[in-house]
C-alpha cells in the first residue's frame, strides 16, 4: 500500500467505530466541537491566577500556536487533501464543514500547542492535558473531517514548536518586561487582594 492507501485504511478503522458503536458518536461530536471552550477557559484560568510562571506558560502556548500554524501552512503548501467526507464514500460524518485542504489539522495544532506547553510547565497535570489533545485529534477522525495523517502531522508540528518555544521564549528579557508592564497596569486597575493558589 502507498501512503494515501495507508492513510485511508486507518481512517476507515477509526471512523467506522462510530458505525459499529453508535454510542461513541455524541461523545466524539462533543470532544471534536466543544472542548475548545475548555481549552480557552484553561488559558484564562491560568492567566488570572496572576502567577508569573502561569502567565509565561500561556504566553509560550500562544507563541507555539502561532508558530505551529505557520509551519502548518507551509506543510499544507507541499501536500493537500480535502476532508475524508469529501473524498470518500460512506463516511461517518458527524460535523458539517466547508471543503478545503484538511492537511494538517488546525484543531490538532491548537490543542497540542497549548497542551504540550502545559505539560512542559506543569509536570503533574501535563499528561492529562496531552490526553485531552490526543482525544481531540482522535475525535476529528471519528467525526469524519480529518485523516490520521492530518492529525499526526499537526501534533508533531505543535510538539516540536512547543519544545523550541519553551527553550527560547522564557529566556527573552523583552517578554518579561512586557509582562511586567501589563501586570503593573493590571494591579492599578484590579489590585490583587491575596495570593491565589496554583493548580
Amino acid at each position: 500500500m502507498n501512503g494515501m492507501e495507508i492513510n485511508i485504511h486507518y481512517f476507515r478503522l477509526i471512523n467506522d467505530l462510530g458505525k459499529e458503536y453508535p454510542a461513541l458518536n455524541p461523545v466524539a461530536f462533543y470532544v471534536a466541537e466543544y472542548t475548545v471552550f475548555i481549552l480557552a477557559l484553561s488559558a484564562l484560568m491560568y492567566w488570572f491566577t496572576r502567577k508569573h510562571e502561569n502567565r509565561i506558560m500561556v504566553v509560550c502556548a500562544t507563541f507555539t500556536f502561532v508558530i505551529a500554524e505557520l509551519f502548518g501552512k507551509v506543510a499544507g503548501s507541499f501536500h493537500a487533501n480535502n476532508q475524508p467526507f469529501a473524498e470518500l464514500a460512506d463516511v461517518n460524518q458527524l460535523v458539517q464543514k466547508a471543503v478545503d485542504n484538511s492537511f494538517p489539522s488546525d484543531h490538532t495544532i491548537l490543542f497540542f500547542s497549548f497542551c504540550m506547553t502545559y505539560w512542559l510547565f506543569k509536570k503533574t497535570t501535563g499528561p492529562l492535558w496531552m490526553l485531552l489533545a490526543a482525544c481531540v485529534g482522535l475525535s476529528r477522525i471519528l467525526v469524519g473531517v480529518h485523516y490520521p495523517a492530518d492529525v499526526i502531522v499537526g501534533a508533531l508540528i505543535s510538539i516540536g514548536s512547543a519544545l523550541a518555544v519553551y527553550m527560547i521564549v522564557p529566556r527573552l528579557s523583552f517578554v518579561h518586561t512586557l509582562l511586567a508592564l501589563y501586570e503593573k497596569g493590571e494591579q492599578a486597575i484590579l489590585p490583587a487582594k491575596s495570593k491565589t493558589r496554583d493548580f
